[in-house]
């Protein structure tokens, strides 16, 4: 790995985006939402882990975090598990779920193709974390991830898009989850 993708600073600030494998469109329904953010709200309250901006995509999750602890790989590796096998279970239990066989089957083939994995993956392998090393860095990410809604053309205003921190910043009542505001 290259070491431009590495968390130096063990307690700095990071951009991070991970996406699922084949990016697969996994986020079309309101309980495979509330995996991510009840886990992010565990990581928040039980594992040091400080949130400043986020957006859940339809296949992938954008973040910028710092872990308080000084451990960012190891709160990932533990957020990115413990999603994988909630969302997972969710999949199989949920009764309306059409893509059940087809999802289940892609995450199997990924996790065959990989020699960690020991079933299926449902997050592909790399974060690429980059250092939020200046306040015109992180303004530029969080900016980056609030429009990322807007660009794909699901929604035309940032705060419009129920599952990203847009609306902490712009004051929403109907937040989705608490995060740590840097103004």
């Amino acid at each position: 790995m290259s070491r431009k993708y590495k968390f130096h600073d063990k307690e700095g600030i990071y951009f991070i985006s991970f996406a699922t494998v084949y990016w697969v469109d996994l986020f079309t329904r309101p309980e495979y939402f509330k995996v991510v953010t009840d886990a992010l709200q565990y990581c928040r309250t039980h594992k040091s882990l400080e949130i400043f901006g986020y957006c859940i995509m339809p296949s992938h999750v954008h973040l910028l975090f710092r872990s308080a602890s000084g451990d960012p790989s190891s709160l990932l590796r533990d957020l990115k598990g413990f999603t994988a096998r909630a969302l997972l279970k969710e999949i199989q239990n949920h009764p309306q779920e059409s893509r059940k066989e087809w999802l289940l089957s892609m995450f199997e083939e990924a996790g065959q193709k990989n020699s960690n994995v020991s079933r299926h993956q449902l997050w592909q392998q790399h974060n690429k974390p980059i250092e939020l090393w200046s306040h015109t860095v992180f303004q530029e990410k969080l900016n980056y991830v609030h429009r990322n809604p807007v660009q794909s053309g699901f929604v035309t205003e940032d705060e419009d898009w129920k599952f990203s921190s847009a609306r902490n910043y712009a004051r929403e009542d109907q937040t989705v989850l608490e995060i740590d505001l840097i103004v």
